[in-house]
């Protein structure tokens, strides 16, 4: 009885540690967000360069063409068009369950409604190389209420 105890602690306790999201994109298992390059900053309200607005998201480092995984368990809720359309990397999904909702931007969906379990391919990273060159590559995720998600990843 006293191992099994143990046992369960030791799993509670690395829960806590590792947050609540699992790994996003293959390749980046601790979640690395992109820092600062040519097109602008990747962290939660960094400001861009008409200065007006603020960057409303985590850039999460993808390489293109990798695999997305998705951050929790729940339901893929519809397609996300952050750019209305005018870009070949104008994919992503809208995910809701373990109390969140979040966006996920510049992915190819391998489907846009249904259930999807924490850790299951969700996507692939879109070419994002095409549209900017040098940009470090990267899945944007914002949570639906535009609320900072970084304390999650």
């Amino acid at each position: 009885m006293l191992i099994v105890r143990a046992i369960i602690v030791a799993t509670l306790i690395s829960s806590v540690a590792a947050g609540p999201w699992g790994q996003i994109c293959a390749g980046n298992p601790m979640n690395k967000a992109r820092g600062c390059d040519g097109y602008g900053c990747g962290y939660y309200a960094a400001p861009r360069k008409d200065g007006r607005r603020k960057h409303l998201g985590v850039d999460v480092i993808c390489r293109d063409g990798s695999t997305v995984y998705a951050p929790f368990s729940g339901m893929i809720e519809r397609r996300i068009n952050p750019h209305g359309g005018s870009s070949v990397i104008d994919n992503g999904v809208q995910l809701r369950g373990s109390g969140f909702c979040v966006q996920m931007f510049y992915i190819r969906p391998v489907k846009y409604r249904g259930r999807i379990n924490k850790g299951q391919t969700i996507g692939e990273m879109m070419p994002m190389q095409r549209v900017y060159p040098g940009i470090t590559s990267h899945v944007h995720v914002q949570k639906c209420n535009r609320f900072n998600v970084t304390r999650y990843l």
